[in-house]
């Protein structure tokens, strides 16, 4: 297999549109990261990101270019990392665009705590949020729903869990689609879903979701940081987790659906996880709805989530809960109906994220009022002993990527490798002395999230903020892990 992948600048490469593709794929990438796709290519590796950056390209009604962000790694049909934005009368809608877990992202809460107030009782707040916040694999929190309950969340998102005494009404404002997303039917998905959901609102899971309690370390957009409300040294706590067992079966049940309706409505297909149905089609709808049903349920878990997180710092700390605000709430895993310009016009395009996260730029009525001028909060998360960083989305990014960025470091080797290279109690003892304390439910789930299996998350946002699609605000370094 040959691929092509040229030079168009320093932070973007392009693969040329040849034979059936539809548009050409586009790259966001310094040398390094362009030279490693290049090398899976060259290796033989069938299972590779540049491969399947060239299948994306092929789907019916996508617009300017098959997408990649610069944190791509293979992912199940499309890239994690990608994007693809699609005409909503002549496009497709894919399981493989979402991903497993509708709606998987990033909610960032500020407190009035500076690194100084904290370090002292930092192993106390660790123990004291490892009890309070379920986490691991197949975890179960307090809230415990009936059917008529788990359509309700469905339906309501984050507003639901509130109404029940899980956060402040305040939290709606700087959350995404204000923790809601419309389009939401409990009809079309499964009772299975259902089922697996009914104890799980409110957890953390597995592999790479955690929480943490973060510092700003430096501040790179002073002006920006302070629309934001941030300040050097200031305390964070970031959450990244998403729909759970829910969305990982919505996923299962509509695989099998699409692939029906791949063949029954004639849409070529390059690899198997990549079936989908036309956007408009009967099939295509009721996979949108579902999606938007996992969406708003992984608003309600971070909500529940952060309001346990509220309650730990109220321990340790006395600190109110409504003294810990909400900065952003925003996925890297879906689909939605937005306004984009397309060759000058106007279009209603469908915008698929597989592991990107949305970033609007300055004047996007979708983002809350008080960041309008400066942009969305880009939230990107790191690995337990490197940094995160909050960016902020530009008119660039909107021009170029439809208002997405990437969504983090990125993998670099799978679990399984992982697992054989480090231990994870050797990995907690290594942090501690760097003053990173981790709680894990199991180690070797900590061994996974080895910060050396990820790629260097300095280097993937520095490419997002040279090329101008979002730009740097302030990079954080973690304090407090829990992991699943």
């Amino acid at each position: 297999m040959r691929i092509e992948l040229n030079k168009i600048s320093d932070y973007v490469w392009e693969i040329p549109k040849t034979g059936s593709m539809l548009v050409p794929g586009r790259i966001y990438a310094d040398e390094n990261i362009a030279n490693r796709l290049l090398a899976d290519v060259r290796a033989g590796k069938e299972w590779n990101a540049l491969k399947q950056i060239i299948n994306v390209a092929h789907l019916p009604g996508i617009q300017k270019a098959s997408l990649a962000m610069s944190d791509v790694h293979p992912g199940y049909g499309f890239p994690i990392g990608g994007v693809g934005a699609f005409d909503t009368e002549t496009g497709v809608i894919s399981v493989a665009g979402v991903g497993f877990d509708c709606n998987c992202g990033v909610r960032t809460l500020k407190t009035p705590l500076a690194l100084e107030d904290v370090e002292a009782k930092k192993t106390e707040l660790a123990d004291a949020l490892f009890e309070i916040v379920p986490a691991g694999l197949g975890s179960t929190g307090k809230i415990k729903l009936s059917v008529e309950e788990i359509n309700e969340v469905l339906v309501k998102g984050a507003e639901y869990v509130i109404e029940h005494g899980y956060g402040l009404r305040e939290d709606l404002e700087y959350t995404e689609e204000h923790g809601k997303i419309g389009g939401a039917d409990p009809q079309n998905v499964s009772m299975r879903a259902k089922q697996r959901q009914f104890k799980q609102i409110g957890t953390l899971g597995s592999g790479n979701h955690y929480l943490e309690v973060q510092y700003i370390e430096e501040i790179s957009n002073p002006k920006v940081a302070e629309a934001y409300g941030l300040s050097q040294n200031q305390v964070l706590i970031s959450i990244h987790c998403g729909s759970r067992a829910l969305g990982h079966q919505i996923g299962s049940d509509y695989l099998k659906i699409l692939e029906s309706a791949s063949k029954k409505y004639g849409i070529p297909i390059r690899e198997k996880e990549l079936v989908c149905a036309p956007f408009n089609s009967d099939e295509g709808q009721r996979y949108f709805s579902a999606v938007n049903c996992g969406i708003n349920t992984a608003f309600a878990n971070r909500q529940v989530i952060a309001h346990l997180a509220r309650e730990a710092f109220e321990r340790v700390f006395g600190l109110p809960p409504e003294e810990i605000q909400m900065l952003y709430d925003v996925g890297h895993n879906t689909a939605k109906l937005e306004k984009h310009r397309v060759d000058g016009e106007e279009k209603d395009l469908l915008v698929l994220r597989k592991g990107s996260t949305r970033a609007f730029g300055p004047g996007r009525k979708e983002i809350p009022k008080a960041y309008q001028k400066v942009g969305q909060p880009v939230l990107i998360g790191g690995t337990m002993g490197t940094h995160s960083y909050i960016l902020h989305g530009t008119e660039r990014g909107m021009e170029e990527t439809f208002g997405s960025s990437c969504h983090g470091a990125g993998r670099r080797m799978s679990r399984q490798q992982a697992k054989q290279r480090w231990r994870g109690e050797r990995l907690i003892n290594d942090l501690s002395t760097k003053g990173i304390i981790i709680r894990g439910h199991s180690l070797s789930g900590v061994a996974e999230e080895a910060p050396g299996a990820y790629k260097d998350v300095d280097e993937v946002v520095n490419v997002m903020h040279l090329s101008g699609i979002a730009k740097k605000v302030a990079r954080l370094k973690p304090l407090v892990c829990i992991k699943g």
